[in-house]
């Protein structure tokens, strides 16, 4: 069943959970995902990066879009951090979602960029999200301070949501992308969250760089608010670590005999994830009871 980020995340936002974007780069990602999500009755949403996209090509995407059809999960194609370009060809190539990430310009040139992708897209049914204020990485060794980061302010993002027409906001609160180094702990500032959740009550929060922030900070973030979490090292590294295992054994050559335990390893995780953002059996929220 597939839906843009509005219909998805609007029942996200009703019910207090949050929905997990899966960063699917390859069709093993794929399909474990969409199994694990369909075994836990819990909608998903498949995102993509430009890169994975540039990568895969589009008859990538249409594997995807025809796994989002034939499932009864609810399910969202969406494109991760992007710019113009690559936006107008997703739109062009059937998903449902983009991101425009204009974050690292100017509060009003921000506006200005995120609004015009808005009017391309909301007249063809794609939903679109935005972000607001810069979040760390963890990248190598480009490891950002916690001073470096510039969280979002809650005045701000009212004002960023009226003026954009975004149907939901990527916000800084502490969190960075990638597996976090030895040593550093992020933290989350759940004040903050709370204070931009009420100053824009009906508009879906989104959170990015989750993978090294502690469980119980994750839950408290989906209960104050966030509706979308993206995922993509924890479940790639879980994959290509066991791959590594599997890799020693010199005779092993063929795909059905390499990837099982990483999809069985990944699938894990994802597992995980989908309990922890309270994702689990909300298919109900969206469809009849008996056509479960």
């Amino acid at each position: 069943m597939l839906l843009n980020m509005t219909d998805l995340l609007k029942v996200a936002n009703e019910h207090s959970f949050a929905v997990p974007a899966f960063n699917i780069g390859t069709g093993m990602i794929l399909n474990g995902v969409i199994e694990t999500c369909e075994k836990l009755k819990a909608p998903v949403i498949l995102a993509i990066h430009p890169w994975e996209l540039e990568f895969n090509g589009d008859a990538f995407l249409q594997m995807v879009l025809e796994r989002a059809h034939r499932t009864k999960l609810p399910v969202c194609i969406h494109l991760d951090h992007s710019e113009w370009g690559p936006i107008t060809r997703a739109i062009r190539a059937g998903f449902t979602s983009v991101m425009i990430d204009a974050s690292s310009k100017p509060f009003e040139e921000n506006i200005e960029i995120t609004r015009k992708v808005v009017e391309l897209a909301h007249p063809l049914g794609v939903s679109v999200e935005g972000e607001l204020g810069s979040i760390g990485t963890t990248d190598g060794e480009n490891v950002t301070s916690e001073s470096d980061i510039l969280y979002t302010k809650p005045e701000d993002a009212a004002k960023f949501v009226k003026e954009t027409g975004v149907d939901c906001l990527a916000i800084a609160i502490g969190t960075s992308h990638g597996i976090y180094p030895k040593g550093l702990q992020p933290k989350l500032k759940q004040d903050l969250l709370s204070e931009i959740k009420k100053a824009i009550p009906n508009t879906p929060l989104v959170l990015h760089g989750g993978s090294g922030n502690k469980d119980e900070e994750i839950a408290e973030a989906v209960r104050r608010g966030v509706n979308k979490i993206n995922i993509s090292s924890d479940i790639k590294d879980a994959f290509y670590q066991r791959l590594r295992i599997t890799l020693e054994d010199k005779k092993i050559r063929e795909p059905f005999e390499l990837y099982p335990d990483s999809i069985k390893a990944m699938n894990k995780v994802v597992e995980e994830k989908v309990r922890l953002f309270n994702d689990d059996d909300k298919l109900k929220y969206y469809v009849l009871d008996e056509m479960i």
